[in-house]
């Protein structure tokens, strides 16, 4: 079954760029209109957001946001096909920073937001800069949804590690120079376990992950703004969040991610993933101790 959908999905990443971009606004004005996936979800994150917007303007967001949704997922379809010279024709960044940094002898964490089109940054960024490039993913419960990922994800010879048994799939990389790409934008599983600050005017929880991985490996830290020039075109800002993590108190890493997570998100908000449940847990009074904003915390 497998080899039945690659084999369809991989000529239907051969048609013409424009026509893909034709189905993608025809599924993106049925999932607004028709199906309404997670509009209420994504409606209320945008209130929660951008309170000072009008709803009229909330709404052109969010119907911007659904032809990004699709357009993500045909722009990843195209790169089961896509040539290197395609890509980068395509897509820009500035690697600057990472060419110092390998010139220093150290490893580096890109900190991610969830921004259109993470998937073709991944693969842009393999073959940009001079770091194997360690790509953490999340095993899918489908064999076929799996097996396409590792695809799409190592085909341009990007390491995979799953997420699931990243301490254990990191030792062979350790005294190795690498740069390996971690999220901390989504809601955490543990409330209790997770540092607490304002996100987009609301108290938030944020995964501890990726700072305790910066911290424990001792590497810089790097993160980067996301901009869409026009439809399929990307351009990736890389920039040193830190140099040294382990020399800055606990909750810094994760304070200065979501204040550029916000800057970015102010720059094109049609380009974050609105769909997500971000706010599942709300502030308690027992998270006192997780709280690492530079402002007071919440009362209730």
């Amino acid at each position: 079954m497998y080899y039945l959908v690659f084999g369809v999905l991989y000529l239907f990443s051969l048609l013409p760029i424009r026509l893909l971009y034709f189905f993608s606004d025809l599924v993106a004005l049925l999932l607004y209109y028709v199906f309404q996936y997670r509009k209420e979800v994504v409606m209320a994150n945008l209130l929660q957001a951008f309170p000072d917007k009008s709803e009229e303007e909330r709404i052109v967001i969010a119907k911007k946001f659904y032809r990004n949704f699709i357009d993500n997922w045909i722009e990843t379809i195209k790169l089961l096909s896509i040539s290197k010279r395609t890509m980068n024709k395509r897509v820009t960044g500035n690697f600057e920073i990472f060419h110092q940094l390998y010139g220093s002898g150290k490893s580096v964490q890109l900190n991610l937001g969830h921004f259109f089109n993470w998937e073709i940054m991944t693969l842009h960024a393999g073959i940009n800069q001079p770091y194997t490039f360690l790509t953490v993913y999340l095993p899918q419960s489908s064999i076929i949804m799996n097996r396409l990922i590792l695809y799409i994800r190592g085909r341009w010879g990007n390491p995979l590690l799953p997420s699931s048994d990243m301490i254990r799939s990191i030792i062979p990389w350790r005294k190795k120079q690498y740069l390996i790409a971690l999220g901390a934008d989504q809601s955490p599983a543990l409330p209790e376990n997770a540092y607490w600050l304002y996100f987009l005017n609301k108290p938030t929880g944020f995964l501890k992950g990726s700072e305790k991985f910066a911290k424990g490996q001792k590497i810089p830290v790097v993160m980067m703004t996301t901009t869409r020039t026009k439809r399929g075109h990307y351009h990736f800002e890389y920039f040193l969040l830190c140099e040294d993590p382990t020399v800055i108190p606990e909750g810094e890493l994760i304070r200065q991610y979501v204040y550029h997570l916000e800057k970015n998100i102010q720059l094109q908000p049609e380009l974050y993933l609105w769909s997500h449940k971000r706010w599942k847990h709300s502030w308690k009074e027992e998270y006192k101790e997780l709280w690492v904003d530079n402002t007071a915390m919440p009362t209730l």
